[in-house]
């Protein structure tokens, strides 16, 4: 009996941490033909908990490891194991406070960069024949710190993943995307065993929010990954037929009923409206929205930050201005319970150190600062690097979601002094960041040693730059918000005598 009641309270609390990311995410990818500079661009947003603290960390390489990872020992959500790798790259990942996994974005050494994972969903009859691998499959608590050590391209990390699904099985559905100096791939999860991977066309967008999108399949083309037996295996078990047509993963792999209609379709339409703002489309019909879009403006890297902060503003959709609506039935983009958002940046025309950048930010998007981490970055301040699920003084995660959470007390009020403020530092940074670059270049040729301490000390000045800011904007909303209560608590005399 006691077993069985062991057994029953360890199958809860895998259910409990695989769940943690069921409300989680919104994703989009951009080739270099889409964007206004020839560069490669990933965002996403992480949506569960805003308790959620996040830490940014630098893992060192390590030579001849033996023994394995394993998810438990970090307390993260099931028992998944994986070898070490023999000799492990150099890394950052941006992990939660009390596990240290679940990395959410990162770049190795070789300048292969994850962001994952978007939460997905399969068909719920196709996981009765293979259901996820919930007590030993691979999660998001796993990617980064399996993939990033040893892939040397983003297609290697794709066919990692992608073996480990296969092998192991996936714990919970996921979507992650892969980028180097050359290409993203898009990975997407189907069953507990099966999944597909595509590499990004150069001169379009994907979006993806909580649903499996990726569609056509074509088995041998060099654009395409996928386990072995994606297409035969649903084929055997009477959920596609080539008498149809051909082979579309998502419909034939992916959940797509009333769940989707306002939590998952409305962000994918608002992203292809904002970016195609011609094409008409009914937000309801999610299935029928293109995969791929070519953006009728060339995409920036502002562009996506203020994607990630979107919510339906200046429409009936809007759940923040006109009193704080949770019940709004479209989910908007920017959710309070983001915990980080990033934009992912490769420039292959510089040296990978700053050509690839991660612009951070913490919290809540609509309200968040996204600031520049170039990829040769190490030292880490102490700031970015500290914070738990208590409030305090000291770390970076709090420093902004103190600020974000006043600023919702009115948020009508309050988003625009947030806004302007934060969209300040954003535009000089490009500048100055502009500036820096065009003298590290210049150095690295005569001094490389000199570069890099000069990125250091450089990247250092814009997250203190930010981590100050923040304060700034908090001290400027408490005065306006002290104002505000104590007109509407003065209790003058009402016979004006004193």
């Amino acid at each position: 009996m006691f077993q069985s009641l062991r057994r029953t309270a360890a199958a809860a609390a895998v259910a409990l941490a695989l769940t943690s990311s069921a409300f989680a995410c919104t994703t989009i990818l951009v080739g270099p033909q889409a964007t206004a500079d020839g560069s490669m661009l990933i965002a996403r947003s992480a949506d569960s908990n805003a308790m959620k603290a996040q830490h940014f960390v630098v893992h060192p390489a390590k030579k001849n490891q033996k023994g394995m990872y394993r998810t438990k020992d970090h307390n993260g959500a099931n028992a998944f194991e994986y070898p070490f790798a023999k000799n492990a790259m150099a890394y950052t990942t941006v992990p939660n406070w009390k596990t240290q996994v679940h990395g959410a974005v990162g770049w190795n050494s070789a300048g292969v960069g994850v962001s994952g994972t978007e939460s997905i969903y399969a068909k719920d009859e196709l996981l009765k024949l293979d259901p996820y691998v919930e007590d030993t499959g691979i999660t998001e608590d796993d990617v980064h710190e399996v993939v990033l050590p040893r892939a040397k391209s983003a297609r290697e990390g794709a066919m990692i993943l992608g073996k480990i699904v296969e092998t192991q099985g996936a714990g919970e559905g996921f979507g992650v995307a892969f980028i180097d100096q050359k290409e993203i791939w898009y990975l997407e999860t189907g069953t507990g065993h099966q999944w597909i991977a595509q590499r990004l066309p150069r001169d379009v967008y994907f979006a993806s929010a909580n649903q499996g999108r990726l569609q056509d399949f074509v088995a041998g083309d060099p654009n395409f990954l996928s386990s072995p037996t994606l297409v035969s295996w649903a084929e055997q078990n009477g959920f596609y037929n080539k008498a149809d047509g051909a082979f579309n993963f998502s419909k034939v792999y992916t959940r797509d009923d009333g769940r989707d209609r306002a939590y998952n379709d409305p962000r994918v339409w608002q992203i292809q409206k904002t970016l195609n703002p011609s094409v008409e489309q009914d937000a309801k019909n999610g299935r029928s929205f293109p995969v791929f879009m070519k953006p009728e403006q060339k995409i920036t890297v502002t562009d996506m930050m203020r994607l990630m902060g979107d919510y339906y503003a200046g429409t009936s959709h809007d759940p923040y201005t006109q009193g704080l609506r949770g019940d709004e039935p479209y989910r908007p983009i920017s959710v309070f319970r983001t915990y980080e958002s990033h934009v992912m940046q490769v420039r292959p025309n510089l040296p990978k150190e700053i050509g690839e950048v991660t612009y951070l930010a913490m919290g809540m998007s609509a309200l968040g600062l996204y600031v520049p981490f170039y990829q040769g970055y190490r030292q880490i301040p102490a700031e970015y690097r500290q914070g738990t699920d208590k409030v305090d003084s000291k770390s970076a995660y709090w420093r902004f979601r103190k600020l974000q959470t006043l600023a919702m007390t009115d948020f009508e009020k309050l988003a625009p002094v947030v806004r302007k403020a934060f969209n300040g530092y954003e535009d000089q940074c490009r500048e100055k960041m502009a500036a820096f670059e065009a003298g590290y270049l210049k150095t690295l040729k005569k001094n490389p040693k000199k570069a890099d301490a000069d990125l250091q000390k450089f990247n250092t000045s814009l997250v203190m730059d930010a981590f100050r800011l923040a304060e700034e904007v908090e001290n400027e909303l408490f005065t306006i918000r002290t104002k505000d209560i104590q007109d509407k608590v003065f209790f003058k005399n009402n016979k004006q005598l004193d």
